[in-house]
């Protein structure tokens, strides 16, 4: 099943499947779609698996190989590619909570985040050619934006899996954390993106124009919200 859970300004979506290491089937497709439509509005989005052993291990290969034709195949491929993309367009920063290891599809739908944060005890592939086939979901064009094309080749043409800190130091996962405070330690993350204007920042980011930037900074400087803050800067140490 797919969980929504919302704390206040943050959203936390969870794939909770674990007879099947939360890998996607169709209708847990179904239920990202509602998930993630019900998020709209949070400030921050987290994607995550549940238990500690599988973010995502990629398609429930027991249900998708009732997929036998070119077509059948095609029209998978584009719905979880759309899916990837609701995720990469989401209007606040998504954290992908690497709780486990995340293989083949699962690293598809990890880079379509904003950020991954990755236990250290977890392990990311590429390794859709073990079953001779490619990443579909959008993984491979996100994957070489990350690391860059000769590394993105070589990681998804070998189907390399890499531990939490190969993957840091490929600039795959942005932050790693011990198992024991990975909990505490993407809460705190997505609290703070959510408490903040990291949604206006992505949207700079994503390539608003100068105009739309200076405009967003704008709003920013006379919201009650900055007063308050630069009020606090102010008074320091005053009494």
């Amino acid at each position: 099943m797919v969980d929504l859970e919302l704390d206040q300004e943050l959203a936390v979506i969870t794939i909770d499947r674990p007879h099947a290491r939360n890998a996607i089937a169709p209708e847990t497709m179904d239920q990202l779609e509602k998930a993630l439509d019900a998020a709209a509005g949070a400030k921050a989005l987290v994607i995550r698996g549940g238990g500690d052993r599988a973010f995502v291990s990629g398609g429930d290969l027991k249900e998708l190989s009732k997929l036998r034709t070119e077509e059948q195949a095609a029209d998978m491929a584009r719905r979880m590619r759309s899916i990837c993309d609701q995720v990469a367009n989401f209007p606040a920063p998504v954290v992908a909570a690497l709780n486990g290891h995340a293989l083949g599809g699962g690293a598809e739908f990890a880079v379509a985040a904003d950020i991954r944060v990755a236990a250290d005890d977890i392990k990311v592939g590429f390794n859709q050619v073990t079953l001779a086939i490619m990443p579909a979901w959008g993984g491979a064009e996100r994957l070489a934006e990350l690391v860059g094309r000769g590394r993105a080749l070589m990681l998804a043409g070998s189907g390399t899996v890499l531990d939490a800190a190969e993957a840091e130091r490929f600039g795959l996962v942005d932050r790693v954390l011990p198992r024991d405070s990975f909990e505490e330690g993407w809460r705190s993350l997505a609290r703070s993106l959510a408490n903040g204007p990291a949604g206006e920042i992505k949207r700079v980011m994503a390539g608003a124009s100068a105009p739309e930037a200076v405009a967003a900074f704008a709003r920013l400087w006379i919201a009650d919200e900055h007063w308050a803050a630069a009020g606090k800067v102010l008074n320091r140490g005053k009494s």
